[in-house]
């Protein structure tokens, strides 16, 4: 879409308003030389050609405006565009005289100028709009001003050249929810807000577009009924049949200015899985597969000993503040305040968590500013927008954190505990997950009838240890033996018995108190001749070492 149409549709949807009266005065000022920009004190706007009008009103050949709204933008690098119309309705009769004596003022500078021989000038062929701090409308017609703040000794703005602004509608192109994209436009509405009330600040969608917030988008978890989430997730392919989500929505929200929630549990019992599909249902969202640009996860890694792998670093080869997702995660939230914005961070304790949590564990708890870099100036990120030297944590991001308790992890604090709402996802039912597996896809149900039974049985023994597994495995063996049987891979026996080794039986591990339940694994898989051979391995390293690990 060329910058011409994208300006012409804004226009026809500022005209289409309801509140735009039939008699209003539009005035288009989007020329290249005419955009607005930041100055002490406010903001210019723009110029407009009121020579006629104020002609004609000042000569009584025009009637007066019942409104005026004058259309302008701004544009951001790399290419980012604010279009904003500025109304002005209830003083539009303030503004009528403003503009009258503005051109009188002129006629008697012209008038002066004639009797002494000078060069006569145009009146308000460039009148200047500006926004001051007070929310008002600012304009004259002799050269650009730099301030609209006067400083000591100066003489203040000239009150009858003042309107009250009623409300400024704006839309941002292009209309992407990223970080990337609007950050710094959003930030520039912000500011907006702040010079005429944020209460009169209205955003227009004017454009479509598929990576645009959509309404669904705009609503706090708090606002819909957990039922709903709760069956959207279910919609998604979640099984949560022990009242997981309510518990997760409730941890989630239960305090307005920080929501911090860690799942914990065996791997594969659907603990991040449980988080993105909550967030989709938030958000909307009917497929699992469907792009959400409000849901970032980022992937512990367990080298991290500092926060830089959450908020990023400057690269001195290539110049750029490094963003991993975190970051990125923590500037959308700030560009999109009216959405909530999800981040997962997948593994919390692959490393130690207060290595390189702790920055940010502090900003929660505190309100306090993330600290990014001690630059004087916003640095150039690696995602193409400008990182400033540091950040308050938005309300709207919500951080969950996925754990897992073996060898591989690190233990989790008590000051990070403290912190945040744990809830174990450790019990899982599998049968439920079975008969919803075949009901999503019926192809499965002879693969389903050839393994449940054992996979159920072997599942009780080993839970009992707190060997377990997860909807992941159950899923998987079932897959397997689909797969197998279609293409004759070897009889459903076979099939598995060798999933039981490949898949099941290789999270084993224990010592004496885990003697009886090897016994009782034999016995459930004696007809395995695969599985008993594993299994009496592990019997004979727990005769002669006093413990067995399956992985060795």
């Amino acid at each position: 879409m060329s910058a011409s149409e994208r300006q012409q549709q804004f226009e026809q949807a500022i005209k289409a308003r309801p509140d735009t009266r039939p008699g209003a005065r539009i005035a288009s000022n989007f020329g290249f030389s005419n955009s607005a920009r930041v100055i002490e004190g406010g903001l210019f706007a723009c110029t407009n050609n009121l020579a006629n009008y104020s002609a004609g009103l000042v000569a009584g050949r025009t009637p007066a405006c019942e409104q005026f709204i004058f259309l302008c933008v701004l544009t951001f690098p790399p290419l980012d565009e604010v279009y904003f119309a500025i109304t002005v309705t209830a003083e539009a009769d303030r503004m009528n005289q403003g503009l009258a004596k503005l051109y009188r003022e002129g006629e008697d500078r012209n008038a002066a100028a004639a009797a002494t021989g000078g060069t006569q000038g145009k009146i308000s062929n460039n009148v200047k709009i500006y926004i001051t701090e007070s929310g008002n409308l600012f304009f004259h017609n002799h050269d650009f001003m730099y301030s609209v703040r006067p400083g000591p000794g100066e003489a203040p703005l000239d009150p009858d050249c003042q309107a009250r602004i009623d409300t400024i509608q704006f839309s941002i192109w292009p209309p992407a929810a990223t970080a990337r994209s609007s950050l710094l436009a959003r930030e520039f509405v912000g500011y907006l807000g702040s010079l005429i009330g944020r209460e009169r600040i209205h955003e227009r969608r004017v454009w479509a577009d598929a990576a645009a917030v959509s309404p669904e988008m705009q609503r706090l978890p708090t606002t819909i009924p957990v039922a709903d989430i709760e069956a959207a997730v279910a919609a998604l392919g979640g099984h949560y049949p022990g009242g997981e989500v309510r518990r997760f929505h409730a941890a989630l929200n239960f305090l307005s200015h920080k929501h911090f929630v860690i799942l914990s549990g065996l791997s594969g019992t659907g603990k991040t899985q449980l988080a993105l599909k909550y967030a989709r249902a938030v958000h909307g969202l009917a497929t699992a597969n469907a792009q959400d640009p409000l849901l970032f996860v980022c992937p512990v890694r367990p080298e991290w000993t500092d926060p830089t792998g959450l908020t990023g670093y400057y690269d001195v080869l290539s110049n750029r503040y490094v963003v991993p997702p975190f970051l990125e995660a923590v500037l959308v939230a700030t560009a999109h305040r009216d959405s909530p914005v999800f981040v997962v961070l997948d593994e919390l304790n692959l490393a130690r968590v207060e290595y390189y949590f702790s920055d940010v564990l502090s900003c929660v708890e505190t309100g306090e500013t993330l600290k990014l870099h001690s630059s004087g100036v916003p640095l150039e990120g690696s995602t193409g927008i400008s990182i400033p030297a540091e950040l308050p944590l938005p309300s709207n991001l919500y951080i969950i954190g996925t754990i897992n308790v073996d060898e591989t992890t690190n233990p989790v604090s008590d000051k990070v505990l403290d912190r945040a709402s744990v809830i174990d996802m450790s019990t899982v039912d599998l049968p439920g997950f079975f008969a919803r597996l075949e009901g999503r896809e019926p192809a499965l149900a002879a693969a389903r009838a050839a393994c449940e039974s054992q996979v159920l049985a072997v599942h009780g023994l080993m839970a009992a240890h707190g060997l377990g597994f997860g909807y992941r495995v159950a899923e998987e063996v079932v897959r397997y033996q689909a797969f197998a049987a279609m293409y004759a891979i070897a009889s459903d026996a076979e099939v598995l018995d060798d999933l039981m080794v490949q898949k099941v039986l290789v999270k084993l591990r224990g010592g004496l108190r885990q003697r009886d339940m090897l016994k009782d694994l034999g016995k459930a898989l004696d007809k395995l001749p695969r599985s008993t051979k594993f299994l009496n391995r592990l019997a004979n390293d727990l005769d002669e070492f006093g413990s067995f690990q399956a992985s060795r």
